[in-house]
């Protein structure tokens, strides 16, 4: 399995920008938050995808990633490993480009899925890190 930092660096700088946030609310504590802030400053577009559908930083949220009346291009899976499977079948079914699941979210099949589907994919990692380690 290819989870190497050269598809993160891809994933970052070469697909899209509008980036589904699956898990992203209003809660600051939250890794998501933050995260979808830093990617807002690097010029992407974030949509967040919560049960409560709240607008996160200026951006209209959704409850679902089908429920996006428009296209993305990364879905940003913040949610459990035992859900992420799931999220990772909808962004495929979305049409989406790419899936990155966070630190801790972890579905090998999944990767498999959506790989064979023809999306890029890491797993277990952050956005901010690979920012960083770009720099």
């Amino acid at each position: 399995m290819s989870n190497d930092r050269e598809t993160a660096r891809k994933i970052l700088t070469e697909l899209g920008d509008t980036w589904a946030i699956v898990g992203l609310s209003s809660n600051e504590r939250r890794p998501a938050y933050g995260v979808a802030q830093l990617l807002q400053r690097h010029g992407k577009r974030i949509v967040p995808v919560h049960p409560k559908a709240e607008t996160v930083h200026g951006e209209k949220g959704y409850p679902s990633l089908d429920a996006i009346p428009f296209d993305v291009d990364v879905v940003d899976v913040f949610v459990n490993s035992t859900l992420a499977g799931a999220v990772a079948d909808e962004a495929v079914a979305k049409g989406a480009e790419a899936v990155w699941f966070q630190l801790d979210v972890i579905d090998d099949a999944a990767y498999a899925r959506t790989r064979a589907a023809g999306l890029e994919m890491v797993m277990n990692r952050c956005p901010a890190i690979e920012y960083r380690a770009m720099a």
